[in-house]
């Protein structure tokens, strides 16, 4: 159905005849999965071993070292004398060569094959729908599901289908969908229709996309799309309908190859040619055929002593080096010339959530009020380790473990954190992760409770699937959650009001507890909590606790904070004043996990100096491109260390070629006395001026223009 956000959730329902209390009937089921398939991405067809070594034989230079082999080998066949052995060397190396390229360009391509794949992973197993030969709800696989089903989505679960939401069963219904658009943040839902029929995904309030998650809330809709026809599925086309353009080094090795080609089949011809007169020589037995072969041979030494052989090896070598490098920071490369295009690259346009952060969140530095004298406030600061959803991790104070359960104050920042949440974690067994059920930012203070676990819980020797909740299950046992005032965006704070469940530990009568944004709660506080203690909340104990809240906020890390708060004595609920609802203060600040990712983005960036719009700085792998016209006196050989050694191994490899016996007369080289050698330097230094020349000009007027 197409623009289905733009109709009232009566016509949607209409266009598939479909009830949404009962559903499709299994006749209708039938004709709709005949009519749109099955809800799945279809499985790309992956290429085979045999494609993959070919592919490695295209570039042109390849082939012409391939051509040289080949006719190399021919010719030793008709070798005689002591130098029938020594003739099968240097095609052999030359095939060694290309044998270990295509090796390696295979091994990297294999590796990287699933990219595309990786979008089945977002694919929902299960969904909930409702159909005519059942009364009730019911559990069917996610891919059976097809347009006109009536499904239900509540917290916790991943959207099977493209749904338009016809009616919503909780007071709110958020949705967490920044695997599709990016947002960090869940997206309120609503059943209105969005007239415009252009409206970007972001704006299709009414409806809900396959692959996203319920953050809070349930709701009913009629599944509009499927398959390849979801917006996931649309991305997953995308992609596998992209063409692979050729990069720049593929490019300039192409028209390398090219120019070469032209000039090697030229000198061939030449020296073919202009030793005809020398065919019927004595040397050759006086045989016309002799001669001639004899000197096609010297013109096929020729091609391939100009064949730059080393040169494929040298680039897969270091292009391999490369994405080698990448993967440790945890970036597939599917393709080894697009290290290189990294390199070139000049410009890096990147959204943020899903490519330099990964929407999930972790506490990481918390803070209570230790003492209140006067005006003078001290806080106790606590650092938590522990990264992703894992409730592993420990709580420390200046570097020194510290026992929560022994503070009357972490206990109570636990208490809120474990009941004003409407989330949990969830340890998914399949893929033997933690993951979440709800809001990131919700299951980030469930994962610091797990680590506090301030009721000393025995947790050692539960199974994973118990230890997910098994210290918020406690704080739950001891406070029974009565109801809850959803976040607002003009109270920007959520509240839950609890009784105590059964005599504990627990704070005594009930409670209502609050957390939100600093600013907001802070404002409607009239007390901060000191031990057990409550002491009123002047003026420079706010400018303290804002004071850190803005240095967390703002400084390297910049943490997103959120103040905890709790009402003693709370009204009843049909005389509370949502504006002034907290008598007592604490806080804790939270941040997305993978903080770290996002910094070693910004500097592997950095180092290649090219402009990222958004959110990076500057990057670099390769400077390749950037170094072409740069002066050797800007930027000299030992600036780079790689180089450096690179350049020593081929100068190494190079002299022992020609000083190492036997070395010398296999390749059919001879030594050089210390004259010859300054007179190659005194020819390479007037070529190292004129290269310098025309980096000059390409700097300063070329590249200008």
């Amino acid at each position: 159905m197409e623009n289905a956000h733009t109709q009232e959730s009566a016509e949607c329902l209409a266009y598939f005849s479909v009830n949404e209390g009962t559903g499709l009937s299994p006749e209708q089921f039938k004709k709709n999965l005949a009519k749109f398939g099955y809800n799945e991405l279809p499985a790309e067809e992956g290429k085979t071993i045999w494609e993959l070594v070919v592919e490695q034989f295209e570039d042109l230079l390849v082939r012409i070292l391939l051509l040289a082999a080949c006719i190399s080998f021919v010719l030793a066949w008709f070798e005689e004398g002591e130098e029938t052995v020594t003739a099968f060397v240097e095609p052999f190396v030359i095939l060694l060569i290309l044998i270990a390229n295509a090796v390696v360009g295979v091994w990297q391509e294999r590796n990287a094959e699933s990219a595309i794949e990786a979008l089945k992973e977002y694919e929902p197993e299960m969904g909930k729908v409702y159909r005519a030969d059942r009364k009730s709800v019911q559990r069917i696989k996610a891919r059976e599901i097809v347009p006109g089903d009536i499904v239900e989505v509540s917290v916790g679960d991943k959207v099977p289908a493209d749904i338009r939401i016809t009616s919503i069963k909780s007071t709110t219904l958020r949705v967490d969908q920044s695997i599709l658009t990016g947002e960090s943040v869940s997206v309120i839902k609503h059943t209105e229709s969005v007239p415009d029929p252009r409206a970007v995904n972001q704006d299709k309030k009414n409806m809900l996309f396959s692959g996203t998650n319920i953050a809070a809330g349930k709701a009913i809709g009629v599944a509009v799309a499927t398959g390849v026809s979801t917006e996931i599925g649309k991305i997953r086309d995308q992609m596998a309908a992209t063409e692979q353009e050729k990069t720049p080094l593929q490019q300039k090795l192409d028209e390398f190859g090219e120019q070469l080609s032209k000039v090697i089949s030229l000198i061939c011809v030449a020296v073919w040619m202009i030793n005809i007169g020398h065919f019927n020589d004595p040397v050759h037995g006086g045989s016309w055929i002799r001669g001639a072969v004899y000197y096609f041979k010297i013109a096929v030494a020729l091609a391939v002593a100009a064949i730059p052989e080393g040169l494929p090896a040298v680039i897969t070598t270091c292009l391999a080096l490369g994405t080698r490098r990448m993967a440790k920071k945890n970036a597939i490369v599917r393709s080894l010339p697009s290290v290189e295009t990294l390199g070139c690259t000049s410009v890096i346009c990147s959204d943020k959530t899903g490519t330099l952060t990964t929407n999930q969140m972790c506490v990481t530095k918390m803070f209570i009020i230790d003492k209140v004298e006067g005006d003078s406030v001290s806080l106790d600061q606590y650092d938590i380790s522990g990264s992703k959803y894992t409730p592993e991790g420990e709580v420390t104070k200046r570097g020194l473990p510290v026992k929560c359960g022994q503070l009357d104050g972490l206990i109570e920042l636990a208490t809120i954190c474990a009941l004003c949440n409407d989330s949990s974690l969830d340890y998914n067994e399949s893929k033997g992760i933690y993951e979440k059920v709800g809001e990131a930012t919700e299951t980030a203070l469930c994962c610091l409770v797990e680590k506090m676990n301030v009721f000393n819980t025995e947790v050692r020797g539960l199974s994973k699937v118990e230890r997910a909740n098994a210290c918020c299950s406690v704080i739950k046992q001891l406070m029974k959650k009565e109801f809850t005032l959803e976040f607002s965006r003009d109270r920007k704070s959520m509240s839950v009001y609890c009784s105590p469940g059964k005599p504990s530990k627990a704070p005594m009568g009930n409670k209502m507890f609050v957390k939100g944004a600093p600013e907001g709660v802070i404002d409607r506080c009239a007390y901060v909590r000191v031990g057990t203690n409550r002491v009123p909340l002047t003026g420079p104990v706010k400018d303290k606790i804002m004071a850190v809240i803005k240095e967390w906020g703002t400084g390297r890390d910049t943490l997103r904070c959120l103040a905890l708060a709790t009402r003693d004595s709370p009204l009843r609920k049909e005389e509370m004043n949502l504006e002034d609802s907290t008598k007592h203060k604490q806080c804790v600040s939270h941040k997305y996990s993978y903080m770290q990712t996002y910094r070693i983005a910004s500097d592997w960036l950095t180092a290649l100096f090219c402009n990222v719009i958004y959110v990076t700085s500057q990057h670099s792998l390769l400077v390749s491109d950037l170094s072409e016209n740069q002066s050797l006196v800007r930027m000299p050989p030992w600036s780079n260390l790689w180089l450096v050694a690179a350049m020593s191994l081929s100068m190494s490899l190079h002299f022992m070629i020609i000083y190492v016996d036997p070395l010398p007369m296999i390749f059919k080289l001879t030594h050089l006395t210390l004259e010859q050698w300054l007179v190659v330097l005194k020819l390479s230094f007037p070529v190292i001026l004129i290269d310098e020349l025309l980096k000059f000009v390409a700097r300063n007027y070329l590249e200008r223009k």
